[in-house]
């Protein structure tokens, strides 16, 4: 690719989701890029780039702005954020809870491991907190991300990061070369695509959203924005869960330290 090409997918994945893309790793453009190439009909990713400049058709931008999006996952990925879930956030909001579900929101969700993490999660706690509902949520940028998440399908390899034997035979059957997850685990969750850094106004009502390793890929601008629509998405009492190391405080007023590293509470409520 040339440069001014690698310049202008930068630009482009800044403006629409707030992504940051080094202009300079070649080699990650070239490898995210040629799938959609040969998707959308082009030879190669210079001729699928001129056709971003001459046209700038939306749905083609939004193609290559999604293909760059971060999609390193794992079950069970970050072990102490499901620790303190578990042992902290959850029975503090299943204590004196009636009535009224607990929503939980993976707010990036990729092809599906962290929320499918938290349904099996809920499933075998499901005996500790008898009394308690729960709602499941999960948003992502990326359309084709969302539709693998959805099938629940995963290779040997995908299931072999973050998954104990004891959980696989547990919440999966074997499909032919792939995995299944559970249909019942599946159906309880609501899937919708989401850009972070939009309007979240309508988002709202949730009193635990995992986000790590969202905004440590993003611009400045962006991150403040995505801390403060996470913020505002909260519940009183919430909390937002990112990647230790992530610390939203920095960027937004509307979120403070928690009950440990990576766990952050609502601290007042951000402007619609």
């Amino acid at each position: 690719m040339k440069p001014d090409d690698r310049e202008l997918i930068a630009q482009l994945c800044a403006a629409r989701s707030g992504q940051r893309v080094d202009p300079a790793k070649d080699y990650v453009l070239e490898t995210r890029l040629s799938p959609v190439a040969r998707r959308e009909g082009f030879d190669n990713i210079g001729d699928l780039v001129a056709a971003l400049r001459t046209r700038r058709e939306d749905r083609l931008i939004w193609a290559v702005v999604e293909a760059m999006a971060p999609n390193e996952t794992a079950f069970f990925r970050d072990r102490e954020l499901f620790d303190r879930f578990e042992h902290e956030i959850l029975p503090a909001l299943a204590k004196g809870r009636t009535g009224q579900p607990i929503r939980i929101w993976s707010a990036a969700c990729g092809s599906g491991q962290e929320v499918y993490s938290l349904a099996m999660l809920l499933d075998e706690l499901a005996d500790r907190f008898p009394e308690a509902r729960f709602e499941l949520f999960a948003s992502d940028l990326s359309e084709r991300a969302l539709e693998k998440a959805q099938s629940g399908l995963y290779t040997q390899f995908e299931v072999q990061r973050g998954l104990p034997i004891r959980r696989l035979v547990r919440h999966f059957e074997k499909a032919g070369e792939t995995w299944e997850l559970s249909p019942r685990l599946r159906q309880d969750i609501r899937w919708r695509r989401l850009n972070l850094v939009s309007d979240l106004s309508r988002v709202r009502g949730f009193d635990v959203i995992f986000c790590p390793h969202v905004i440590e890929c993003m611009i400045e601008p962006a991150r403040a924005r995505v801390a403060e629509n996470l913020a505002a998405a909260l519940n009183p009492g919430g909390a937002v869960l990112f990647a230790a190391g992530e610390d939203p405080t920095l960027l937004s007023e509307a979120l403070k330290p928690g009950v440990g590293a990576g766990v952050f509470t609502g601290h007042r409520r951000a402007a619609a």
